[in-house]
């Protein structure tokens, strides 16, 4: 009878961050960074929330909560008219979206070499009694 080797299972850490006022009410995170993404990408807050699969009305929330927690407006709006309106990012906002992806890139990458320096979870070490 032939034993089959068991696949050796990897684990990985995770992170999620997001920066609070102090309420402890979220001011930017994640989510808030993809909404604007998807103003860049798609050109309008309500083409932005269709593609992120969220209402108009949540997304528009989340961004003007940001704007009151900051003082600082993220959205530059078009009325309507013959193309239809839309938004584009202010230049703060467009720096917030690029400090705030060089904050999650840190925090993965010292996450990542900390777990890996740290813990031990290979379950073959573990039966070894490494």
């Amino acid at each position: 009878m032939e034993l089959v080797a068991h696949r050796q299972k990897k684990y990985n850490v995770r992170t999620k961050i997001w920066i609070e006022d102090d309420d402890g009410k979220v001011v930017f995170g994640s989510g808030r960074f993809r909404i604007l993404e998807a103003v860049v990408e798609h050109g309008s807050l309500s083409a932005a929330a269709k593609a992120l699969g969220m209402s108009y009305r949540a997304v528009w929330g989340k961004i003007k909560a940001t704007e009151d927690r900051l003082g600082r407006q993220l959205l530059q709006k078009q009325s309507g008219g013959a193309s239809g309106g839309g938004s584009e990012l202010t230049p703060f906002a467009k720096n917030l979206l690029k400090s705030y992806g060089k904050l999650q890139m840190a925090t993965r990458e010292r996450a990542d070499n900390f777990f890996k320096k740290t813990f031990v979870l290979n379950p073959a070490n573990k039966r070894n009694g490494k």
